[in-house]
């Protein structure tokens, strides 16, 4: 890319291998799937790719195996327009794997992850990464956690402000919020976080307000059907849901993160940068698909426009 970029995404490419069915199984069970599909994916390309959609400017580091077609992986992020000057690609790895059922009744889904060349990402890599000009460094926890604190570490140093997306919850992440500017999880990821920590919450503002005593400057806890609550030091604001019809949640949360940096890399208000980035996710799981149901610009903004 001739610019560079605001946004870096620290995070995972895995292969998706994803399975539709009547509804998710019960332990044992044995369902008649309605169709297959295999795409790319994992949290950080999806959400790489979900900003770069959206027009921001964003750079990916990761580690992909070249084993299993890892380097078409690497090159359909190219394609997509995200920077992918500091992935890794060593060519005895294989790439992440991650395993998903989709249930037709709810649109809900059950994964799992094999962490591939994810999980090999070294404090090398992250000590060669450039930083100059980034506005804003974002991981999740499908990498080793030593290498996001010390990318927390370098990107403080250097003026960039950080985002942890705590997701999938990993025992040991809340050693990391200290680093973190931005806290974004989901109620689950919330209430697991704060039981770590040796307390007990239900409530959204609760949650957001323990996990933010804990360093971060704010807080997002998303909540599905239910909406966004956000903490921060000017208090509580709660965006409510759009009205979609559910298809496919598998990627809402990637679209949601990648939607909210876009925003606020272009200096938007914190209330209309949560507008956006729920009128993304919405679009998002109004579609079948990961990657393919994550919206363009026009798109979100045509959403925007209509009332909720």
């Amino acid at each position: 890319m001739a610019t560079a970029p605001q946004i870096l995404v620290l995070g995972s490419v895995n292969r998706d291998l994803i399975v539709h069915a009547p509804r998710l199984p019960q332990p044992g069970e044995t369902l008649r799937g309605q169709r297959f599909g295999s795409c790319l994916g994992g949290k950080g390309a999806n959400q790489a790719v979900a900003a770069a959609r959206l027009g921001a400017r964003v750079a990916l580091a990761a580690r992909v195996g070249l084993m299993e077609n890892g380097a078409a992986m690497v090159e359909q992020l190219k394609g997509e327009g995200v920077d992918i000057r500091a992935i890794t690609q060593p060519a005895d790895e294989v790439p992440g794997v991650a395993l998903i059922v989709v249930g037709a009744e709810d649109a809900e889904n059950q994964i799992v992850t094999v962490a591939g060349s994810n999980g090999t990402l070294p404090l090398a890599q992250v000590e060669a990464l450039e930083l100059d000009g980034l506005r804003w460094l974002v991981a999740q926890q499908e990498l080793p956690l030593e290498s996001i604190a010390r990318a927390f570490e370098r990107a403080r140093a250097a003026g960039v402000k950080t985002v942890l997306n705590a997701a999938p919850f990993r025992p040991g992440s809340e050693s990391l919020l200290p680093l973190v500017d931005l806290l974004v999880v989901n109620a689950l990821e919330a209430q697991a976080l704060v039981a770590t920590l040796g307390g007990a919450a239900d409530q959204p503002r609760a949650l957001a307000e323990a996990l933010r005593a804990q360093g971060p400057a704010a807080v997002l806890v998303s909540l599905g059907a239910e909406g966004l609550c956000w903490v921060d030091a000017d208090g509580v604001q709660h965006v409510p849901a759009r009205s979609v019809k559910a298809v496919d949640t598998v990627g809402a949360g990637d679209t949601l993160v990648g939607a909210l940096l876009t925003a606020l890399a272009e200096g938007q208000p914190v209330a209309q940068a949560l507008a956006f980035a729920q009128a993304a996710a919405a679009l998002a799981v109004s579609r079948p698909g990961v990657q393919d149901a994550m919206p363009r610009r026009h798109e979100v903004e045509q959403l925007l426009a209509q009332r909720i």
